[in-house]
């Protein structure tokens, strides 16, 4: 007796492969922007990575398909072809939009509170705790034995209801 492949072989196989494209980068950039020099159109993919879409904020322009990406992408290819360096492109964009436009910003003393606020934040709220801890236990610890007439007043209440 032979054994047969399940009729929904080919469906879930087509299915599998689907989902996995689905998990690559999708990238914005359309086939008329691409440069015809692999090595040019390599330095405009790794340069549109490192770039801030305005729109979108949280993505690349290389991810966006938003039309001010486009727009970025486009002029990045076009300092390319015109034969500037992956920095004069940067400085450039830079330059007209501000450090926002790169993903990972310089550190410089410019940025630097933003680079250093979330570990000031951190310490801060990290000796508020300490701090609040080590009252609660002074407190906790300083309880002062009963006088001799609060004592006295317990034993009263506490005759009453026993």
């Amino acid at each position: 007796m032979t054994v047969r492949a399940p009729r929904r072989l080919p469906a879930l196989l087509l299915a599998a492969v689907l989902g996995a494209a689905s998990l690559a980068p999708a990238f914005a950039v359309q086939p008329d922007e691409i440069l015809a020099d692999p090595k040019l159109e390599g330095r405009a993919r790794q340069l549109s990575a490192e770039l801030r879409c305005l729109v979108c904020q949280n993505q690349s322009i290389d991810d966006s398909d938003a039309p001010l990406a486009r727009d970025l992408r486009l002029v990045v290819r076009d300092k390319l072809k015109s034969g500037a360096s992956d920095q004069e492109v940067r400085d450039f964009l830079v330059a007209r939009y501000g450090e926002f436009v790169l993903l990972k910003p310089s550190f410089s003393g410019k940025n630097l509170i933003l680079w250093l606020a979330p570990f000031a934040v951190l310490l801060a709220g990290g000796a508020l705790v300490w701090t609040n801890a080590r009252k609660r236990a002074v407190l906790a610890g300083a309880s002062a034995p009963l006088t001799a007439e609060e004592q006295a007043e317990l034993d009263k209440v506490l005759r009453k209801e026993g």
